[in-house]
């Protein structure tokens, strides 16, 4: 009596139906969120700044551009302001109503915690302010060098990372004093140095 074997499967590459399934619903939502984002109500927040400033910007054009008589308009200095601040307010005004309406018809979280998120961001703008006011008295180099160690520092990094900040330093003003030839007036610091060393100072520091 003869035995039959039976014939092996053909390999089929597709993964199992259940994963597939899941991987292609993590698909359409990755999709969905991409396409369709969740309303947030800190949304309405950024467009009513961003028009605001629009509104503002444009209550300033004629105080702060020139217009001549008899010029044609492509020769005007404030043409290109001009145009730039009608394309802020009408895609301001576009932005800002389309974010009331969704907002409106798809209530989202509250604005406060993203607003707060923002707000949160100015701590750097203050560290680049405080560096722009140490340069003139402590000289690039110094500060730049103070600027990428606290900075480091402020952002957690410990150990070799940290000892990189300042490295990191020195290359920005060589590559700016250096290479570039960036002017940058010298430190009061370096005015207690004497005249050959402050202006070696000056010139490459």
């Amino acid at each position: 009596m003869t035995r039959h074997t039976p014939a092996p499967r053909a390999f089929d590459p597709r993964p199992p139906e259940p994963e597939r399934d899941k991987a292609i619903a993590e698909t359409d939502k990755a999709l969905a969120e991409i396409l369709r984002p969740r309303q947030h109500r800190a949304e309405v927040v950024f467009a009513l700044a961003s028009f605001a400033i629009a509104v503002w910007l444009a209550t300033q054009w004629s105080a702060q551009t020139t217009w001549f008589e008899g010029q044609r308009a492509g020769r005007q200095p404030g043409l290109w302001p001009l145009i730039a601040i009608i394309g802020m307010l009408t895609f301001g005004a576009g932005a800002l109503i389309a974010c009331l309406l969704r907002n409106r018809q798809a209530a989202g979280e509250s604005a406060l915690p993203e607003v707060v998120l923002w707000a949160r961001t100015a701590e750097y703008l203050g560290w680049f302010l405080a560096y722009v006011l140490i340069v003139p008295w402590a000289g690039y180099l110094p500060a730049t060098l103070i600027f990428c160690t606290a900075l480091a520092f402020r952002l957690g990094y410990r150990g070799g990372m940290l000892w990189l900040a300042p490295v990191l330093g020195v290359a920005v003003v060589v590559l700016f004093k250096g290479f570039l030839s960036v002017r940058i007036p010298g430190g009061a610091l370096y005015e207690l140095f004497p005249r050959a060393i402050r202006n070696f100072l000056v010139l490459y520091l």
